[in-house]
């Protein structure tokens, strides 16, 4: 026990005995009353106090000398050792009765000497990526793309299906169907999507995709830095980077009209895909843009539509307004869009 710790409490028995309280007496000191008054409790209960704060000089009887870490250090750095862990170290010194510690013992020492690295040959774990945000305030800004398979004839056979929607409109901007997953086919299929929704440099677009190898190819990345389109992936085996295809998808797929089960060839799975593209677009009402159709809010059109449906919902509320306990339902249409909202 340090000199200066007996000094303290020497004062804090002699103000107790005097009854001033351990407040004032800490305050003399200069220190907290809680530190004061935990350091009185140990010298009562043993007769003497360890300073456990971290980074403090403290005897530990079982810590290991330095003739003992050199021998961990030996051990672990012999060539039969080189890529395996400290767990496997201590089973096999186990079965030739050797014990130099326990494991936690050994990964100690092996922090401490900077040993504790990567073991063997195999690939080291990736740094987690950064969260994709995107933000959209109108169209063409940021598509979302993505190939699902539906089944072929025979089980087993499967069509790709290709499909990207504006993230803002949530409409369909184009679907191919295809026998087989290419970059080529890829690249073709949004040189005329680009070409078709006037797709250029000048608007700055944004194609956002999972990490499928069509998606992350060398010829997709050429094609989109020729039309000026920026490309943004997800987080790997996390799908809801990627929600606005990955719902469309699943609405496809539960669809009343999708066959029960397979598809004949490839020419039927393009026309029913045809015919659902249509009714999506134009006559599905989609509750993340306020119940109106993709087509209507792409070409601008869902403004007036919800500006007549708040008229009309002021004028019920006028008429009986003892039936209304709230304000009226907004129906006014969401100005941003957003993949993974902002974290504070």
């Amino acid at each position: 026990m340090s000199e200066d710790r007996q000094k303290a409490l020497r004062l804090l028995h002699e103000g107790q005995r005097r009854g001033v309280s351990i407040k004032a007496i800490a305050a003399l000191i200069g220190i907290c009353s809680r530190t004061l008054r935990r350091w009185g409790i140990a010298f009562k209960a043993q007769g003497f106090t360890q300073d456990c704060r971290k980074g403090s000089t403290r005897h530990v009887v079982q810590r290991f000398g330095k003739e003992e870490r050199k021998r961990v250090i030996a051990i672990i750095n012999e060539a039969r050792f080189a890529d395996l862990t400290p767990n496997q170290i201590v089973a096999i010194l186990a079965e030739e009765r050797i014990y130099i510690g326990s494991e936690s013992t050994i990964y100690r020492i092996m922090r401490q000497e900077g040993l504790l690295n990567h073991r063997g040959r195999s690939r080291q774990p990736r740094e987690p990526r950064n969260v994709p945000v995107l933000e959209v305030t109108g169209i063409n800004q940021v598509l979302a793309w993505d190939i699902t398979l539906l089944p072929g004839p025979i089980k087993g056979q499967f069509y790709y299906l290709y499909m990207v929607i504006d993230v803002w409109s949530r409409r369909i901007l184009g679907v191919e169907a295809h026998e087989r997953e290419c970059s080529e086919l890829a690249s073709a299929f949004f040189d005329r999507i680009c070409r078709d929704e006037e797709i250029s440099k000048e608007t700055s677009a944004v194609l956002h995709s999972d990490n499928d190898a069509p998606m992350r190819s060398f010829t997709l990345a050429a094609k989109m830095a020729e039309l000026g389109v920026s490309l943004s992936f997800s987080r790997p085996r996390v799908s809801n980077d990627n929600a606005y295809a990955e719902s469309w998808f699943r609405i496809m797929k539960y669809h009343q009209s999708y066959p029960l089960r397979r598809f004949r060839d490839l020419l039927s799975v393009k026309v029913w895909v045809d015919g659902f593209v249509d009714w999506y677009n134009s006559e599905h009402r989609h509750s993340g843009i306020k119940y109106v159709t993709p087509n209507q809010r792409h070409y601008g059109q869902a403004d007036a539509i919800s500006c007549i449906r708040q008229q009309t919902y002021e004028k019920a509320r006028q008429k009986h307004p003892q039936r209304w306990s709230r304000q009226p339902r907004d129906w006014s249409q969401p100005q941003v869009v957003s993949i993974n909202h902002p974290r504070p």
